[in-house]
């Protein structure tokens, strides 16, 4: 158990400190369980830890949200994983990478340690200048993330794949700078978002 723990942080440290490395060795070997169960795993971890910080916070822990930690979270987690699998295999093809929908699955999967983090995050969120700030961060890393393995794990064209992330970053700013942020606030943290409306 130690040593699956060991792994998973230097298979972390390794993603971050040099992304192109680890995701050109990403290959389709036919083991989808694998990050299936990873994606599973890290939506599990993350409603925990959701439900731990409510619980340190001072708020009533009902039956529905440990249902929703424990199930709902860890499900949609793998839910999420095959609609960007989707959306990654419609970018690769617009950049001229890969066609491979497994290679696609095992890269978003490789990266979804941040799905805890960015709950955790999300429920950290307070008022309306923690919730800006936090969904910025965290915005912008989904998209240096969604870069690599678009550039690396499915090959696709550097300047192809640059443009298609110009266009994600104008569809991003229009989002912030119109009401509809209000709306993505709202799926990250319904009280912070609250407050920007007063």
């Amino acid at each position: 158990m130690i040593k699956k723990i060991k792994n998973a942080f230097k298979h972390i440290r390794n993603l971050i400190v040099n992304p192109k490395r680890y995701f050109t060795k990403i290959v389709a070997d036919g083991n989808m369980e694998e990050a299936m169960l990873k994606a599973f795993l890290y939506g599990l971890l993350g409603g925990c830890l959701v439900l731990l910080i409510r619980l340190l916070g001072g708020a009533t822990i009902t039956i529905g949200a440990i249902f929703t930690a424990i199930i709902i979270v860890p499900v949609l987690a793998v839910a999420l994983l095959f609609v960007f699998g989707g959306l990654m295999m419609l970018v690769s093809e617009i950049t001229g990478g890969e066609r491979d929908w497994e290679i696609a699955i095992k890269g978003l999967a490789s990266v979804f340690f941040i799905y805890p983090v960015i709950l955790v995050l999300n429920a950290m969120a307070f008022n309306c200048t923690s919730i800006w700030v936090i969904s910025m961060l965290v915005d912008v890393y989904v998209l240096f993330l969604f870069y690599n393995i678009s550039l690396y794990c499915m090959r696709g064209k550097r300047g192809n794949v640059l443009l298609v992330i110009c266009v994600l970053v104008l569809f991003m700013i229009t989002v912030y700078a119109t009401d509809y942020r209000i709306g993505w606030f709202m799926l990250k943290n319904t009280s912070a978002t609250l407050a920007c409306l007063l």
